[in-house]
């Protein structure tokens, strides 16, 4: 792998999209998500945990304060519920838009029983029940609802969408179906998931059902991955600049950092851009943690640029944590 960007992508670059309101900040953004009327959805690790903002980047709302041990993933239904994960809680909340609490999945503060000793995945025994470090949610065409159980388990969970947990699959390794952190998930309109399985560098496909359909090799350490409407597939790739494992090193000299790649539904790479060479510029990326598509086709994407590094000085202070990339009106 290397960071030659020779399919760059076309979307326009901004950095400093979100207005938000004076002495505000965050520390990071860890996930972020759009509704159906394409507001954007900040889960960062802030005093303000969900920022909402307009399409232009105009504060709306905040909510969520003293609820969350901390942020890791959103997902928003097509009924407009928010799914917010709370990894170190081991707990995925389902709320309104407007931050009303309405189901929790998980026992909060109570991991289940994996065999793992801390966020490092070489620590899990066996798989385990929900929650060890749950990480994404993804929800099916009918409603199901997937969670990725990343961290310190190794699993995708399949619940109803009332919350009534139907099966698990999913083991620690790096065979078919089964994982190395699997991080982020989505599901297309043909109900296919698809799974970023980070430290195997891959993304799994599998059926509703778990069984194991296909996979996409050649993938920089995927965080999230997330659809536009003619069914390409985003990928948010964390790369190996940032958020690399105590012991671990990259695969070749020249390996990539952050980038965001795309591509077509027959698994053709059609853009990419970012590589980590300017990471501090906008369009380029230091820690890639979360994508998502709106109904335009604008992409954005939350960096945990601390937590990946940036505290320990490997970049400046002042790296972007979201960029909302502006897709040309001639992209079909």
């Amino acid at each position: 792998m290397n960071n030659d960007n020779t399919l760059p992508g076309p979307f326009e670059a901004n950095d400093h999209w979100a207005q938000l309101p004076d002495h505000w900040g965050w520390y990071e953004v860890a996930a972020i998500a759009t509704d159906s009327k394409d507001r954007v959805f900040v889960f960062n690790r802030g005093d303000h945990p969900v920022m909402v903002f307009d399409r232009d980047g105009k504060f709306v709302t905040s909510w969520g304060e003293g609820i969350f041990a901390r942020a890791h993933g959103i997902t928003i239904g097509p009924d407009d519920l928010v799914y917010c994960t709370d990894d170190l809680d081991h707990t995925v909340r389902q709320f309104t838009p407007d931050g009303h609490l309405l189901m929790t999945l998980g026992t909060s503060g109570k991991p289940s029983k994996t065999g793992a000793t801390s966020i490092d995945y070489r620590t899990i025994k066996t798989s385990g029940l929900p929650f060890h470090f749950p990480t994404n949610v993804a929800l099916s065409p009918e409603g199901d609802i997937y969670v990725s159980d990343g961290y310190g388990n190794a699993c995708i969970h399949k619940f109803s969408p009332n919350g009534r947990l139907l099966f698990s699959w999913g083991e620690p390794g790096n065979g078919p179906g089964s994982f190395h952190v699997p991080h982020g998930i989505a599901v297309n309109q043909q109900g296919k998931v698809f799974v970023a399985d980070r430290e195997n560098h891959r993304i799994q496909i599998f059926s509703p059902t778990g069984q194991f359909l296909d996979e996409r090799r050649e993938i920089a350490r995927p965080c999230q991955v997330a659809f536009d409407r003619v069914g390409n597939l985003f990928v948010a790739e964390l790369g190996y600049h940032a958020g690399m494992w105590p012991g671990t090193v990259p695969p070749c000299a020249n390996a990539t950092g952050g980038r965001v790649r795309v591509l077509n539904p027959c698994g053709k790479l059609i853009h990419q851009w970012g590589g980590g060479s300017r990471p501090t510029d906008p369009g380029d990326f230091f820690a890639p943690h979360d994508i998502c598509v709106d109904s335009r086709g604008d992409v954005y994407v939350a960096e945990v640029v601390m937590s990946a590094g940036g505290n320990r000085g490997l970049v400046s202070p002042d790296c972007h944590s979201l960029q909302k990339f502006v897709r040309p009106v001639e992209i079909p």
